[in-house]
């Protein structure tokens, strides 16, 4: 069996579908891990986590544009960064960075290092939510 640059091209085509189908499939069933803030380690850096906690301290930068949240949940507190893209999110949507302060929220972020500490990075202005539990 010869195989020819049609043949090629219909099996490079059927492949390229079967994967696109399978990524729409099994895409919405990958969910990120919740975890605790006594939990996270230099092993989770550049993954994506939830954490259900509270923002007990907010502090900006001097030029406003990035915020420094405290967040706590019990188990223990850790820096939550929000650079200018996800402020102007959450802005959009009507909401002061301040009215999260004291207040009980969901965040979903990734795990990074910043001398020598452990800190979460925002994923997106949608990925901070309060939680009216």
């Amino acid at each position: 069996m010869e195989i020819t640059d049609d043949k090629l091209l219909r099996i490079a085509l059927i492949t390229s579908l079967i994967g696109i189908i399978g990524l729409l499939i099994f895409t919405p069933t990958i969910e990120v891990k919740k975890v605790k803030i006594k939990d996270i380690d230099r092993g989770m850096i550049d993954e994506e986590v939830n954490i259900e906690c509270v923002v007990a301290d907010i502090a900006s930068s001097k030029s406003k544009s990035s915020y420094f949240l405290t967040i706590n949940d019990g188990t223990g507190q850790m820096p939550l960064i929000i650079f200018e893209n996800q402020l102007a999110e959450i802005q959009s949507n009507n909401i002061d960075i301040n009215d999260f302060k004291g207040k009980k929220v969901e965040v979903t972020g990734k795990i990074t290092e910043y001398n020598s500490d452990l800190e979460m990075i925002l994923s997106s202005g949608d990925s901070l939510k309060i939680v009216n539990k």
